[in-house]
């Protein structure tokens, strides 16, 4: 039915919302009035009379105020209580849509002539609800269901339905039901019900979908290719020919199956990826790069790439026209094979290239540089300013570098510089001049290469060589110091020997030992930082030992901090020395406690970390391996940025003079790296500081072999004897062969082995060693030899009595660690360690147990 046909001829609106309701009113009204003449007729005469008067006058006034309100039109006579608008309802009558009213029991109150022509209705008795005027086909029935469920609900639906034969004119129809809850002022809930005819919506939807459809498929088999892709770099489209192109299905793409990363081969996908651009603009660019196939070949070709953004500066997907510039491709357009050749080596190359005019404003860039100067520019790299990639401190320098090539030199040096919103990232320029470029705009080429990680390894190689000669420094002023105070330790003793606690001196030689105790203390300090101290490393569940540890911690850190031990579960077993590994701990948590004088929390954490973590940490001083993490936070002042490379280093301290050795954390550094760990730190200044201990886990071969030597050291003949003279009888016989080059040190240690009742051989360096021996015919019990002597050192002595067919038992004497010589000695080699300084006791004991039978 046309919409613009007379409503005269589809019919009158069928309108039953009018029920005379004033009845009751009337009947009411007339009892009240029989009242009044009755309460009238009883009254006397006078005051019947003067009743009668009133109740006429309060009529009057009634009925006047009626007419008045009736002739205004305030009131209407014959009509409900809530005004009809006129206006509304011939809108309502003469709507194109069918308009049907219900009350809560389904009976019709209203239907315009719309409904009745579009059910088919002849009058008023033919008229029928929405669920009895469309039924037949299964589909529809469902859909009236779901609206009549809806209507008795209260709830809001609509529904679309083809019909096959509809009325009138029993043709197929589609039609758009709606159903919907009204409420009147006076409470009385009803339903509207809405009927559309969208037979000519549904026809112009199925033509435009028939139209698309014939656009898809021209598209698809063009002879170009297509590609669509979000601002995440997904491809939400590509078309046939691009897909056969590249021999990928069409079924993965807009289902999350491809991105521009596994189409567009390494540096150039960072041309095509959407950078910000101006809000409102529009943006079209053309590259020559490669397309990666399927089976990994590449493929040349020619993007048109488009972009637009809308007014908030995002961008919506890209539209891409591709064309293909193989053999046989066209290669037309002004643009020759070898242009085409050098566009796809200029954007896939892995080195950053960019072109800037007289300004240093950059023209043209590839690939490798839109990815390396990602965090320096913001949207289209053309028209910005290449300084501005940079910090302020470099421009000057790459401003100079720029001129002299823009002037034509051609021997350019390089330049670094840091780069501009990328953290610490750096790169190194180089500058050479070009003959003009596009519309003679370009006045120089850059090339770039990024440097970050070769300063990082640069750095860390410069450090460790630091750390490295200043270990040796230390070693080897520790290890002449030992030779010193060994000769002081041993003269305090005979001096100690030789004078009673009464003896006006014997403080003062007392306070010389104790000095020469704590000058040791440094020593093994400075020991600990090169890594050549004596360890004794054994089996250590670190659970244990920090639960041991904590009451001591607790006591040093005072009522101001506060301990938090949280104990990782299942802990791997470790090897270390258990007395290190306290030290180490406790000098980190003192150093916690110093750096909150106010007060605060220190929390010792232990857990494990499996290989898989250690690897994704990428840090070239902690190798991939199964560790166990000892860390030690505090909440304090942290440590400044400009001073976290020099913590490490001997004597390095920020406390004030007489308040620390600085040798605190360099002690740290030598133990956990001689136990073969790694130390990491991490701090803010003003919010705390983290040490973070890695210490190699103990594989279940590596523990049985150690508790093996373990037991096998327990069982040792003669141990338990040892042990039990060792505090008692310091008194023995034999010939030692005593080798020291440091004449006082040997002169000392000699006058205290022949007062205990050894006889004594002297000997200054190894070769007067060899010589005493063989003028002694062999007939030695024990050689008490130093490691480091001129000439010949103690391990070669050892190999050189060995030829000479001697079995004679030896001590070692050194300031370095065992381990720092042992692996010089011969395989399968046994000696015994003496760590210097010693004392005239520990000199004896050593002597004894190692003397024999």
């Amino acid at each position: 039915m046309a919409e613009g046909e007379d409503a005269a001829t589809r019919g009158v609106a069928v309108d039953r919302s009018e029920r005379p309701s004033g009845i009751l009113r009337v009947l009411l009204l007339a009892l009240v009035i029989l009242a009044l003449s009755a309460l009238v007729w009883w009254l006397p005469p006078k005051a019947g009379t003067m009743a009668s008067y009133i109740v006429l006058a309060i009529l009057a006034a009634v009925g006047m105020s009626c007419l008045f309100a009736w002739v205004v039109g305030i009131v209407h006579f014959g009509q409900t209580s809530v005004a009809r608008n006129d206006l509304t309802k011939l809108i309502v009558d003469d709507s194109p849509e069918g308009i049907l009213v219900t009350n809560r029991e389904g009976r019709v109150i209203y239907a315009n002539a719309a409904y009745l022509t579009l059910t088919g209705a002849v009058g008023e008795q033919d008229m029928r609800t929405v669920e009895r005027a469309f039924t037949g086909d299964p589909d529809v029935s469902e859909a009236t269901y779901r609206l009549a469920q809806a209507a008795r609900a209260g709830q809001r639906l609509t529904e679309e339905f083809r019909i096959a034969s509809a009325p009138p004119a029993g043709t197929a129809s589609w039609y758009r039901v709606r159903v919907r809850p009204v409420t009147r002022p006076s409470g009385t809930a009803e339903t509207v019900w809405t009927v559309a005819d969208i037979t000519r919506e549904r026809e112009r939807q199925e033509n435009i979908f028939q139209e698309l459809q014939h656009a898809i498929d021209y598209l698809d088999h063009a002879p170009a290719g297509f590609f669509s892709a979000d601002p995440s770099g997904e491809i939400v489209y590509m078309n046939a020919t691009l897909a056969g192109w590249l021999d990928y299905d069409l079924a993965q793409f807009g289902t999350g199956g491809l991105t521009l990363a596994d189409v567009v081969p390494n540096n150039a996908g960072a041309l095509v990826v959407t950078q910000p651009g101006e809000p409102g603009s529009v943006r079209t660019e053309i590259f020559d790069v490669d397309l990666r196939r399927r089976n990994g070949t590449i493929m040349p070709v020619r993007l048109f790439h488009k972009i637009a953004f809308a007014a908030d500066g995002h961008s919506g997907p890209s539209r891409t026209l591709v064309i293909y510039r193989g053999p046989g491709g066209d290669v037309s357009e002004g643009l020759r094979a070898a242009e085409v050749r050098f566009a796809r080596f200029f954007n896939n190359s892995p080195l950053a290239i960019a072109t800037v005019d007289e300004g240093a404003r950059i023209v043209r860039t590839n690939a490798a540089f839109l990815r390396l100067f990602k965090g320096s520019l913001r949207g289209e790299a053309a028209g910005h300013s290449l300084l501005d990639t940079v910090v302020e401190r470099d421009r000057e320098g790459l401003t100079k570098l720029a001129r002299l090539a823009m002037a034509g030199r051609g021997d350019v040096d390089p330049a670094e510089a840091s780069l501009v919103g990328q953290g610490t990232r750096s790169a190194r320029f180089w500058f050479a001049p070009v003959d003009g470029g596009e519309n003679d705009r370009e006045a120089a080429i850059v090339y770039v290469i990024d440097t970050t990680e070769q300063r990082a390894l640069q750095e860390q190689f410069t450090q460790s060589q630091k750390m490295h000669a200043v270990g040796q420094l230390a070693g080897g002023v520790a290890h002449d110091f030992n030779n010193v105070l060994g000769a002081i330790m041993l003269a305090a003793d005979f001096l100690i020997g030789s004078h009673k606690p009464g003896d006006p001196a014997f403080q003062d030689i007392m306070s010389i030992k104790s000095n020469a105790n704590r000058a040791a203390n440094l020593v093994r300090q400075l020991l600990a930082f090169s890594r050549r101290q004596t360890l004794r490393p054994q089996v250590l569940d670190l659970n244990e030992a920090v639960s041991d540890l904590s009451m001591l911690l607790r006591r040093l850190l005072g009522e101001k901090v506060a301990l938090d031990v949280v104990h990782g579960r299942d802990l791997w077993p470790v090897k270390v020395d258990v007395n290190q590994f306290e030290q180490v701990v406790m000098n980190l948590t003192v150093n916690a406690r110093d750096a909150m004088p106010d007060g605060g929390k220190v929390i010792i954490r232990t857990r494990n970390v499996p290989i898989s973590e250690a690897s994704a940490m990428d840090r070239s001083d902690l190798p991939p391996a199964d560790y166990v993490v000892v860390e030690v936070e505090d909440n304090g002042s942290g440590i400044p940025t400009a001073i976290l490379d020099k913590i490490f280093e001997p004597f390095f301290t920020t406390k004030d003079v007489g308040k620390g050795t600085g040798l605190g954390l360099s002690t740290v550094y030598g133990i956990v790296k001689q136990t073969g760990g790694s130390i990491l730190v991490h701090s803010v200044e003003g919010k705390g500081t983290l040490f973070q201990i890695f210490l190699p886990r103990l594989t279940e071969t590596a523990k049985a072999s150690v508790q093996a030597e373990a037991d096998t050291a327990a069982a040792a003949p003669g141990a338990g004897a040892a042990k039990a003279k060792e505090m008692t009888d310091l008194t023995g016989r034999g010939r030692i062969l005593l080798v020291e080059d440091e004449e006082a040190l040997r002169a000392l240690s000699a006058r205290t082995l022949v007062a205990r009742g050894f006889e004594v051989i002297e000997a200054g360096s190894g070769i007067e060693a060899l010589q005493a021996m063989e003028d002694a015919g062999g007939k030695i019990d024990l050689v008490v030899s130093d490691v480091v002597m001129p000439e010949m050192d103690g391990p070669t002595l050892l190999k050189e009595l060995r030829k000479r067919n001697s079995t004679t038992r030896i001590i070692f004497v050194s300031g370095y660690a065992e381990e720092a010589f042992a692996k010089n000695m011969p395989e399968g080699e046994e000696f015994a360690f003496l760590p210097k300084p010693f004392s005239m006791k520990q000199l004896v004991e050593a002597v004894k147990s190692n003397m024999g039978p």
